[in-house]
């Protein structure tokens, strides 16, 4: 996963000559002087019809996925679901990767619900967000406003929102672990602890979050995306309601698997929803993490933080089938931080433009 011409764009690599090859005199002058370019520079370079929302569209991209999901639900219906054979448990491994990757593709819209990309209704847009984002058991609302809170300050290190550097404490917490089972056994730990944990551990517990409160004062109690009064949120009523609502969706997905293991069995309901709920974690967690780790993108402090800085400091990478299926989340990552609310299905496109213009 290295920064390449091919696969990746960042502002480490594209402002320090290492993102695509040097077009014009432009574009080497923009890169030889560590120039950061502003909002409105990068909006001219891209064509006006790229910002434009269309309802119809997404909700034809919404009705795709769930056309998918319920093909892979009757796919799944039809395999055994007791005294399960070795051949039996491979099938429901593949039902599992396969389903929770569409899952990630409902996810991915939903996240487009909650910045506005999805249509220029908020009415619909928070309607088809809550619902989709629920069927995923994620508090739509709660995790709007902190993945908002990501948007305005990416890779700042003490007030970002998403796989912000460890401090010293981690290496006093995880030393002893570190000497004992070796780096590559380490990093064999991360991997699976991110992938299999991280999507909860955030929304519980605010791993890998800010360091700093609202009122830039450092964290000290459990920030969680479930309690109106977690000091994640501000103090107001209406946030309040919005973090209410978010988990009584959750909660409400949660008693509708129950009903449902209640009718056609807790084993069978089980096999369908939670492999599947884990694939879809695990990709969500994939995504963000390599969009935001690599060793030549950088932190930054207080001092030298820009919006623009961290918003550029984010790596597209290429995803294969995937790509089509997610919405092309991870490959036009770099044009999403910049322009939040432009929509999915021109955001190749707008990568094109912006990859040109660095």
């Amino acid at each position: 996963f290295s920064s390449t011409a091919n696969t990746t764009m960042g502002v480490s690599s594209t402002l320090a000559g290492r993102g695509a090859p040097q077009e014009n005199k432009k574009e080497h002058a923009l890169a030889a002087s560590n120039e950061v370019p502003t909002v409105g520079e990068l909006k001219a370079a891209i064509p006006p019809h790229c910002f434009q929302r269309s309802a119809a569209r997404s909700l034809f991209l919404v009705a795709r996925d769930g056309v998918i999901i319920s093909s892979l639900f009757w796919l799944a219906w039809q395999l055994p679901y007791e005294n399960i054979s070795f051949l039996g448990w491979c099938l429901w491994g593949v039902y599992a990767f396969l389903q929770g990757t569409a899952f990630t593709g409902w996810w991915v819209l939903a996240h487009e619900c909650g910045h506005g990309g999805f249509s220029d209704y908020t009415a619909l847009n928070d309607t088809v967000g809550f619902v989709l984002h629920s069927f995923c058991l994620v508090p739509y609302f709660s995790w709007q406003y902190s993945h908002a809170k990501h948007h305005s300050k990416t890779n700042h290190l003490l007030d970002g929102e998403s796989h912000v550097p460890p401090g010293p404490g981690f290496r006093k917490k995880f030393g002893k672990l570190l000497d004992i089972i070796g780096e590559d056994g380490f990093a064999i730990f991360q991997l699976v602890t991110h992938l299999l944990l991280g999507w909860p551990l955030y929304l519980f517990f605010n791993s890998t979050g800010a360091r700093r409160t609202l009122d830039g004062e450092r964290i000290t109690t459990t920030h969680d995306h479930f309690r109106p009064s977690s000091k994640l949120f501000p103090k107001n009523g209406r946030w309040n309601t919005r973090v209410f609502l978010s988990t009584a969706g959750c909660a409400g997905m949660i008693v509708g698997l129950l009903w449902l293991g209640s009718v056609i069995g807790y084993q069978r309901t089980a096999l369908l929803y939670v492999p599947a709920y884990l694939w879809c974690n695990a990709w969500l967690v994939l995504y963000t993490w390599l969009q935001h780790t690599d060793p030549a993108l950088p932190h930054y402090g207080d001092d030298s933080w820009t919006w623009m800085k961290g918003a550029l400091s984010t790596i597209d990478r290429p995803y294969g089938v995937f790509d089509w299926m997610h919405h092309y989340i991870g490959s036009t990552h770099v044009a999403h931080h910049v322009f939040s609310s432009l929509p999915c299905y021109h955001a190749q496109e707008a990568t094109r433009h912006i990859k040109a213009y660095l």
